[in-house]
């Protein structure tokens, strides 16, 4: 937490928060059934660092995913009622190409998972895509863990 300042909060909360924000208000403005909309999904992307805090690696990261985790489900009630479902996926460590102190802290990681390996970015897909599909139709307001067990 010593190297979080003012400034990387404003930058992480303006993508992490704010911009989920944003885009489920337009999202429900053109999916609401009461405005006219034809109803539909929104899957927003957590992280299990919301529920396991990463201590010693970015708290302030785990914190503006638990916002995520509180909009999806604080949403998801509020548009059911609108033909409007609201779930999240919440990844831990998912594979892609790092370089210095990232590449150290990956390799790190790997061991934590139960699964013994990072996810690949296919996998988080293929969990958006059920999400949205009509194979999840009775689901809303759920935070879908890829984690690997972690």
């Amino acid at each position: 937490m010593e190297a979080v300042d003012a400034a990387m909060l404003e930058r992480l909360f303006a993508v992490n928060i704010t911009g989920s924000v944003l885009c489920a208000r337009e999202a429900v403005k053109r999916l609401s059934t009461a405005r006219g909309g034809r109803g539909g999904a929104i899957v927003d992307v957590s992280s299990r660092a919301a529920k396991l805090g990463s201590a010693g690696e970015g708290v302030h990261y785990a914190m503006s995913k638990g916002a995520i985790d509180s909009l999806t489900i604080g949403l998801a009630r509020e548009v059911a009622q609108e033909g409007i479902r609201v779930n999240a996926v919440a990844p831990a460590w998912c594979k892609r190409i790092f370089t210095g102190k990232q590449a150290t802290r990956s390799g790190r990681r790997a061991w934590r998972i139960p699964l013994g390996r990072a996810g690949m970015p296919e996998e988080i897909a293929a969990g958006v895509m059920w999400l949205l599909s009509p194979a999840a139709s009775y689901v809303t307001g759920a935070i879908l863990e890829m984690g690997g067990g972690r």
